[in-house]
């Protein structure tokens, strides 16, 4: 297996959402090749059992009608070092996965190795996922997440920003003109948080706040305060905390 390990040259990804319902239910098969030294990308992404909904239903989801969608080129060879860290570190399973998920299957110069079911599915999806981002900013479907934070103390008012550039693996952080770069886990992290609470928009504003406060912008525009317009789903999981804390470090350093 060790031997195995160290020899891949590539992974294919095959991904079914299974029971999702549409419009959100979908499969992808996703191709990657290092083995000539750049890195080689096919994708296909297709949305599922979409024929009973109206126009209407799929776009009151925050959906288009033309979501299905195709690639084939290169990526940054950045996310090789990721694929092979996680393939190396992953246990597989006999588990099935009827109710959906993704397999791997390894290859070595284009050579099929076996197809594999990770128990990290997770994990794997969540690559899959950014992968596909990546795709979408390379060829200039989709522009960089870029979510903006503002902190008003008693004398000061800070604003910083974050930047998650999945094209090239890296995230920018902003603040008073000067950017630097910051780690990739740890700005993920942060962006996991910041997506987990529950988002008032009939409370949010077109502009950050200027009282007290720790205000943010998603990425859409709209500035919601901190514990006045973002709650914690979750009584026992203080996401907000977290959001808090995060850009704390981050003004800090």
């Amino acid at each position: 297996m060790n031997s195995l390990k160290n020899t891949i040259t590539g992974l294919i990804l095959d991904y079914d959402s299974g029971i999702v319902p549409p419009p959100y239910s979908h499969v992808f098969h996703l191709e990657l090749d290092w083995s000539k030294g750049n890195l080689d990308c096919q994708l296909e992404l297709h949305y599922t059992d979409r024929e009973d909904l109206s126009e209407e239903e799929i776009l009151d989801e925050g959906f288009s009608l033309q979501d299905d969608y195709s690639y084939k080129g290169s990526l940054n060879k950045v996310w090789v070092k990721p694929l092979e860290e996680l393939f190396q570190k992953t246990k597989w399973t006999n588990k099935d996965i009827d109710e959906g998920g993704i397999t791997i299957t390894p290859t070595e110069k284009g050579k099929d190795l076996g197809l594999k079911i990770p128990s990290n599915q997770e994990e794997w999806q969540l690559m899959a996922q950014d992968l596909i981002q990546a795709i979408y900013e390379t060829v200039k479907r989709e522009a960089p997440l870029k979510v903006n934070y503002r902190k008003v103390d008693h004398e000061t008012t800070t604003d910083c920003s974050l930047t998650v550039h999945f094209s090239n693996r890296e995230v920018v952080f902003e603040k008073n003109g000067k950017s630097r770069i910051i780690h990739w886990e740890y700005a993920i992290q942060l962006m996991k948080m910041i997506f987990t609470p529950d988002y008032h928009y009939e409370l949010a504003k077109d502009a950050p706040g200027t009282k007290r406060g720790e205000y943010i912008d998603c990425g859409d525009g709209y500035w919601h305060q901190l514990g006045k317009g973002v709650d914690n789903i979750d009584p026992s999981f203080d996401a907000v905390g977290k959001i808090r804390q995060g850009f704390e470090e981050l003004l800090e350093d």
